[in-house]
């Protein structure tokens, strides 16, 4: 029933002349004031003017089409961004062109929540509503963040952070899992809390590391209205005050490196830990790692053989 599979990914600019674009799609319609997008627009070019999440995600979805051949399942494998190019309305529409007619579609975000995944499914059903009466039919697998495979990427990430602190010292090294923070009351409405500390509590025991805890990064909204917490640079603080005197930061709410890890993280919360005396050390995205590529091409047979 599928010839092909499709990746559905944010999306993120490519140079340094595509940001102000970028965060003008991304934030249409939502009064967002430019001195905010300004500084968002300082912090892509604080790392480099542009965000890797593209690149990687076609990195995925070639390691994905060669492990479904190796299994003996030849589909291509399509990316589409839901805010940038490839837009998913010009995928699908070079999916049409090529006579696509039914693909497996594999949203990139691990956990569920209003503001990601169920944008993701109603901009999938937009995209080929443009398309029109024949674009090809895109059946989005069920929520992943429980797979085991998932669930070992990450693991081995955390681990070879892990390695680079003294064997003595390692258990007594708080693991910290981060995702994106969401207003209180958007979070209220979904699974998306609930999922990620399933995800930390299973990735904890499978590292059999006992200090661990769930903190937020990448707030956008008003001050005076409650978002998800502790913030990542508040945990960090507050750890240093109890003795830490080294954090290891595991960003479980996201698969690919942008701006909200290679800022937020890296340049954001690990000045906090400076600041505080604490040595920051971050694990990287799950990305290209073996066991994550395996994870979805597990995904894609499923959704083969449930039809």
């Amino acid at each position: 029933m599928y010839d092909a599979v499709l990746l559905v990914a944010f999306g993120g600019p490519r140079s340094p002349d595509e940001i102000a674009p970028f965060l003008a799609h991304v934030t249409e319609g939502r009064n967002i004031p430019p001195e905010r997008l300004e500084e968002v627009r300082q912090n892509y070019l604080a790392v480099g003017g542009r965000s890797p999440l593209v690149e990687i995600t076609f990195r995925q979805a070639k390691r994905l089409e060669a492990e479904l051949w190796f299994r003996g399942h030849h589909l291509p494998v399509y990316v589409g961004m839901r805010n940038w190019h490839p837009f998913l309305h010009d995928t699908l529409a070079i999916m049409q062109a090529r006579r696509v007619h039914r693909a497996v579609g594999i949203i990139l975000s691990p956990q569920r929540s209003p503001a990601g995944w169920d944008r993701y499914v109603e901009d999938v059903a937009a995209a080929r509503t443009r398309i029109g009466r024949d674009a090809p039919v895109v059946d989005l697998v069920p929520s992943w963040h429980k797979h085991e495979g998932f669930h070992r990427a990450v693991a081995c990430r955390v681990a070879q952070t892990l390695a680079q602190v003294a064997e003595a010292d390692r258990p007594q090294v708080p693991l910290i899992f981060t995702a994106h923070s969401l207003p209180v009351a958007m979070a209220s409405k979904s699974p998306y809390v609930e999922q990620l500390e399933n995800s930390a509590r299973e990735i904890a025991a499978r590292l059999r590391h006992e200090v661990w805890r769930l903190a937020f990064q990448s707030r956008s909204g008003p001050p005076s209205e409650p978002w998800l917490e502790p913030d990542i640079s508040q945990c960090i603080a507050e750890l240093a005050r109890s003795g830490a005197k080294t954090v290891v930061v595991a960003p479980i709410g996201f698969v690919a490196d942008h701006v909200e890890i290679l800022y937020d993280l890296d340049v954001a919360a690990r000045a906090t830990a400076e600041q505080n005396g604490v040595q920051f050390l971050r694990a990287g995205t799950v990305g290209e790692h073996p066991a994550f590529i395996g994870m979805l091409a597990d995904l894609v047979v499923a959704q083969l053989a449930d039809g």
